[in-house]
């Protein structure tokens, strides 16, 4: 080592006995957190009066005693972790709510700035710089601007690239420590509904998606769930374990990236020596500062990019509370707004928000008309776009009130469906003659992409009651002649109630199927569309369908038909019957196609009844 770092060596007793009544000192964060010297701080015989401890997540920066967390000093934390909850909620510490890049922006204004750093970084090279290691986020902003830099050296820290060099000409004072970088793992009981919130959000990430993967158990657990896709890439505020995995597989190759591409980029990371040792001056792994990593314009330069948080409670109109339940306070602001922002900017991007339908004692919603007193809005509702519960998406973007309502309560528990539908009625949110028929999950598993005669494809998928008024689009669209087929009379309108009669269905004894096009749900049109209505005593269902003029006789009605008999099918359903004007030909056609077994009845006032039975 230079004489000029050896110069700098001290003892972590001396280091800390730097620090002045009423400075603020920074913490590093994560698995970065610079123990050592935050032991010296609290065993200093004489505490320096008024000194604030500054920090995001961080990992022992509290000590316990007796398993009962023990400070001498006043903290003030941009994340409410395991290491502050106890000392928040018993207001021997502050919680600051803001995001990290602003709190970056906090430093750098003068009116909060760290007056020392305590930070863990590696050994020096022989041209006298250290890396910041696991941990680049708000940690190099707090380091360019405290009077006094005192740091961990530790041989056990990885030297990671990207943004992460410091020379030690940065550092006033050093300690030698010679410990395991601290590990975290997420636990790895997951419920079953965490499980299907999972397999729902990775349900909707495509090949070459770029992933922001976030803290949240529910976004780790996703990755699992991504076995089959294909050039995915990361460009995220922190990575974990998993992403090993994906890269080993050849799941994870970032070759699809427009940003950085080839490469796994965060600003911090959290795991064990196996991810250690992976990141370690390996050029596949970029760490940057947080400011860089979260700015919307830089996200947004990522095609793709899948941003999924995950909230405690969001309300009928799409407000989201993502650090406050029930009165306390968990986790943070973190980097929510700057990915939701940059992914809704994104080309092709996707922000998600994730939230289990009920509390953990099954009690409460999770979707309230309103948010409980003591939960605060973290997000924005005009910032919304995906959410998702164990029972389905929502998609919210650019939708009404009404419109939010009804998707929210669609995919809310099913017992409190229908007191959420009361409250939305009281609130004015939905109509006093609102119903829903759903009582279950959507069914999912019965999206079916399918490719038509001329080569374009379109998405058939359960109908949902929010889907209402693109059937009312889709009928403004029909030809006055597919009015009257269809309808059996000229309609000059289709009102809400009527629309909704076509798609509010309980997946049970009644299902429709919407055909629509787009390449995100934001896109979505409806040009195409079928549904069944069962009559139990026969166990037949009469059957309709309306098709855009400018795509029939590409097959889709033919389509529309096969996914009906598939599902009516795993129903018990015997089959189908319809009144069929006779002079339309195409219908009867496709009548015929459904199965070998049609009796048509000679024709009355126009028309022939059709029943179509299934064979077994």
């Amino acid at each position: 080592m230079s004489k000029i770092f050896q110069d700098k060596l001290t003892t972590p007793d001396e280091a800390v006995s730097v620090i002045r009544p009423g400075d603020k000192v920074f913490i590093a964060t994560a698995c970065a957190t610079p123990r050592t010297l935050i032991m010296a701080l609290e065993n200093l015989e004489t505490k320096p009066a008024d000194v604030h401890l500054l920090h995001f997540l961080t990992d022992g920066a509290v000590p316990r005693k007796d398993g009962v967390p023990h400070t001498k000093y006043h903290h003030r934390s941009f994340f409410v972790g395991t290491d502050t909850r106890e000392i928040v909620n018993e207001g021997r510490a502050d919680y600051v709510p803001i995001s990290l890049p602003q709190a970056c922006a906090l430093f750098r204004s003068g009116r909060v700035v760290p007056d020392v750093a305590l930070i863990q970084v590696s050994l020096p090279d022989k041209h006298g710089h250290v890396s910041l290691g696991v941990s680049v986020d708000i940690t190099r902003t707090a380091v360019e601007q405290a009077r006094t830099v005192i740091a961990e050296i530790n041989p056990n820290m990885p030297w990671t690239l990207g943004d992460t060099v410091i020379p030690v000409d940065c550092i006033d004072h050093a300690v030698l420590v010679d410990t395991p970088v601290a590990e975290y793992t997420h636990p790895h009981i997951m419920d079953a509904i965490s499980e299907q919130i999972a397999r729902y959000v990775a349900r909707i990430i495509e090949d070459g998606s770029t992933l922001q993967i976030g803290l949240g158990r529910i976004p780790n657990e996703m990755l699992k769930y991504l076995a089959n896709r294909r050039d995915l890439g990361i460009h995220s505020d922190v990575i974990t374990e998993p992403i090993i995995d994906l890269i080993e597989e050849g799941i994870v190759t970032g070759n699809a990236k427009t940003l950085h591409k080839g490469q796994v980029v965060a600003s911090y990371c959290l795991g064990t020596r196996r991810l250690y040792d992976f990141v370690d001056r390996n050029p596949t792994v970029a760490f940057y500062p947080i400011e860089y990593i979260c700015d919307p314009a830089i996200l947004a330069r990522n095609s793709k990019l899948v941003s999924v948080t995950q909230a405690f409670a969001i309300d009928l109109t799409g407000q989201v509370c993502s650090d406050q339940f029930e009165g306390e306070f968990y986790s943070g602001v973190s980097t929510q707004p700057e990915f939701l922002r940059g992914s809704a900017g994104s080309p092709g991007g996707k922000p998600i928000v994730c939230l289990s339908s009920i509390t953990e004692d099954g009690e409460n919603s999770r979707i309230r008309p309103l948010l409980h007193e003591g939960e605060g809005v973290t997000i924005s509702r005009s910032e919304i776009h995906y959410v998702i519960t164990e029972y389905g998406t929502a998609y919210l973007f650019g939708k009404s009130i009404r419109e939010r309502a009804l998707s929210l309560i669609e995919i809310a528990h099913p017992d409190f469906r229908p007191w959420l539908l009361e409250e939305a009625k009281r609130l004015g949110y939905v109509r006093k003659d609102q119903v829903l028929k759903s009582r279950g999950a959507y069914p999912h598993d019965e999206d079916r992409e399918i490719e038509l005669r001329n080569g374009t494809k379109v998405l058939i998928r359960p109908a949902r009651a929010s889907d209402y008024s693109g059937l009312q689009d889709l009928f403004y669209h029909l030809s006055p002649k597919d009015v009257i087929t269809r309808f059996f009379t000229k309609l000059n309108s289709l009102s809400e109630s009527k629309a909704q009669h076509l798609c509010n269905v309980d997946y049970e004894h009644e299902m429709a199927f919407v055909a629509v096009t787009g390449e995100k749900e934001e896109d979505e049109c409806v040009v195409g569309s079928s549904c069944y209505y069962m009559d139990q005593a026969t166990r037949l269902a009469d059957i309709a369908y309306m098709i855009r003029p400018e795509w029939q006789g590409q097959g889709l009605g033919s389509c529309l038909q096969d996914k009906m008999i598939e599902y009516a099918k795993s129903k018990g359903i015997r089959g189908f019957t319809a009144d069929i004007l006779t002079e339309n030909e195409k219908m009867i056609k496709l009548a015929y196609k459904c199965t070998n077994n049609v009796c048509t009845s000679p024709p009355s006032y126009g028309s022939y009844e059709v029943t179509m039975m299934f064979e077994n």
